[in-house]
């Protein structure tokens, strides 16, 4: 496909990606400064700020609701702003209270150069998509969250791509509606009052990832891929097959850190060393984060503080 003018915005750049019905926009789930550098690295179009990584990793918590606007507005803005060429989505969650809060997100999100966020139905005690026993909220109750995001979206006029996550195939809300036909009503809804893309949450297998693209509008679905989720792993391909447009790894970079580094403070432990065959040392460590173009500008502007580091 083509690609977008350097000059755009980052929500011109992520609408300009997900546009192309041809196309599928794959987004690694990163969670600190560490894991998007890494997949920046492997040249990713599009990066996916995942909600329950940054739960872990800056409270130290499970994604049981209690990261605040403030925890994923900074973790949102600092993963955003190391390559502002590739466009970020985030998890926005609930949109952190009623309407007006919700709009507060998304102008904040938009601010800070985030291309794209969702918002779901889940109730303000939320937790994790692939956990059970998820409680929702109404579909005017969405509705309403959804209609304060696309406002603040149009009023303020960045663009932010406005994605409706639906947590109704694998929850309720307090009537007992539920299930994968409530999701489809849901993301229907959402579709009529003007957001720009749809997440169908838990879909329980390749059946229902046809049906769900069968039934809903012509806008573009995301597809998220949990190993030992609710959702069946497919690749990308497969996925791009069936017709999703995006598809996000949330969980990707931590089921591949998480082992590692229990290993290795395991052996720190148990063994009262760690071996340094094979080490990066700092500076390959720090090459990681920037070190070689953060050198080259403190030198380029006069500066000779870090010659010959």
């Amino acid at each position: 496909m083509s690609t977008p003018h350097t000059s755009q915005t980052a929500p011109q750049k992520l609408r300009h990606l997900i546009s192309d019905p041809s196309h599928t926009v794959v987004a690694p789930g990163v969670y600190d400064g560490i894991s998007a550098r890494l997949a920046l690295a492997q040249n990713f179009e599009c990066l996916y700020m995942t909600g329950a990584g940054t739960a872990m990793s800056r409270l130290g918590m499970a994604d049981l609701g209690l990261t605040t606007f403030t925890d994923m507005h900074q973790n949102a803005a600092m993963i955003a702003s190391l390559d502002p060429s590739v466009p970020v989505i985030a998890d926005a969650d609930t949109g952190y209270g009623g309407p007006i809060n919700v709009a507060h997100t998304v102008r904040g999100y938009a601010r800070a150069g985030v291309a794209g966020l969702h918002i779901e139905d889940q109730v303000q005690e939320k937790r994790c998509g692939h956990l059970a026993g998820k409680l929702l909220v109404s579909r005017e109750v969405f509705g309403n969250r959804l209609r304060a995001a696309c406002k603040a979206r149009d009023d303020s006029g960045s663009g932010i791509v406005i994605v409706a996550r639906t947590d109704a195939r694998a929850g309720k809300d307090a009537e007992g509606n539920g299930g994968f036909d409530e999701a489809v009503l849901r993301l229907k809804m959402a579709a009529e009052i003007g957001v720009d893309a749809l997440f169908f949450e838990a879909l329980q297998d390749q059946r229902e990832c046809e049906r769900a693209i069968a039934a809903l509008p012509k806008l573009p679905v995301l597809l998220n891929m949990v190993p030992g989720g609710k959702t069946p792993i497919m690749t990308n391909a497969h996925a791009k097959k069936l017709g999703f447009r995006i598809v996000i790894w949330p969980t990707a970079g931590l089921e591949a850190v998480l082992p590692a580094l229990e290993n290795t403070y395991r052996a720190l432990k148990e063994e009262d060393v760690v071996y340094t065959e094979g080490a990066l040392g700092p500076g390959k460590l720090f090459e990681v984060c920037g070190l070689k173009d953060l050198m080259a500008f403190d030198e380029s502007v006069g500066g000779n503080a870090y010659s010959g580091s």
